[in-house]
């Protein structure tokens, strides 16, 4: 008898520690395959869309067809986006608007937005363009390439190109943290390139805030389904502002963005269980 309640005890321990097993595998999994469902629509609509890019030429509407195409990819991945006070970024006028970096996915939160900015060209790292497909679909939609290695250069081109195309009433859209946080918990230090811009043409400066994505932890290797908050910020004017106001600009904006980070983070973040596997990194 006692024989078989060993038995009992080890199938039960035996079924425990493989459902926990499959548990964990099939969580990996999910990892790997939404951030591939991501990558792999990116590219593919960046192929598919190709001849209308080139038969539209270099324009900014381009990038519309991408969105439109690219957004429903966060339905196959369980990630809702809510985007608040969109009327601000709906106004027909250039404006330089500036979003919090903190992963791969920003990307469909671009495409997400894309229907209350609608004119934008987007200002990327220069080594975005040789990530073809994707990179050559960025140039035809008039994205604007930096090379951060080259500090005074790529300020001064961004600067010239800013000007026409923020007189075409497009929005300039930048990310003032200069590459992607790895901290979820906080803002990077924001960079001088959107400020100077927004300055040196007088345009108003849009500040965007994206809450923390709570459902992704890299070091686990756990991308769970979620909601995402995007939250539009009031216009900060830049009339009448000089170089020497720069610096103070920027810590007012980040200051203000950093509260709203963490509002918005903490209300997407209230409701979940005390043992929530939350990444800081």
């Amino acid at each position: 008898m006692w024989n078989y309640i060993v038995y009992i005890l080890l199938f039960i321990i035996a079924v425990y520690v493989s459902k926990k097993k499959m548990y964990t595998i099939a969580k990996v999994v999910e990892y790997y395959f939404k951030f591939g469902t991501i990558a792999f629509f990116i590219v593919f609509n960046s192929l598919i869309l190709m001849p209308l890019f080139i038969w539209n030429g270099k324009n900014v509407k381009n990038a519309r067809l991408m969105a439109e195409t690219s957004k429903n990819v966060t339905k196959l991945i369980g990630v809702t986006w809510n985007l608040r006070n969109p009327e601000i970024i709906s106004e027909n006028r250039g404006a330089i608007i500036i979003l919090n970096h903190q992963s791969f996915l920003d990307l469909l939160g671009v495409c997400q937005f894309w229907y209350a900015w609608k004119k934008v060209a987007i200002v990327a790292k220069k080594e975005m363009f040789y990530f073809w497909p994707f990179g050559l679909g960025l140039y035809l939609m008039n994205a604007i390439f930096v090379d951060r290695g080259n500090p005074k250069v790529a300020h001064e081109l961004l600067l010239t190109k800013s000007r026409n195309v923020l007189q075409n009433k497009i929005k300039l859209l930048i990310f003032p943290e200069g590459t992607r946080n790895s901290d979820f918990t906080k803002l990077l230090p924001f960079k001088k390139g959107a400020f100077n811009i927004a300055v040196g043409t007088q345009v108003p400066i849009i500040p965007i805030v994206i809450s923390r994505y709570y459902f992704i932890n890299h070091q686990r290797h756990l991308f769970n389904s979620s909601r995402v908050i995007a939250e539009c910020l009031e216009p900060i004017s830049t009339e009448g502002l000089t170089m020497d106001d720069v610096p103070n600009l920027i810590n007012r904006v980040q200051n203000t963005m950093e509260k709203a980070f963490k509002k918005l983070s903490d209300e997407v973040t209230k409701d979940l269980p005390s043992d929530y596997p939350l990444a800081t990194k």
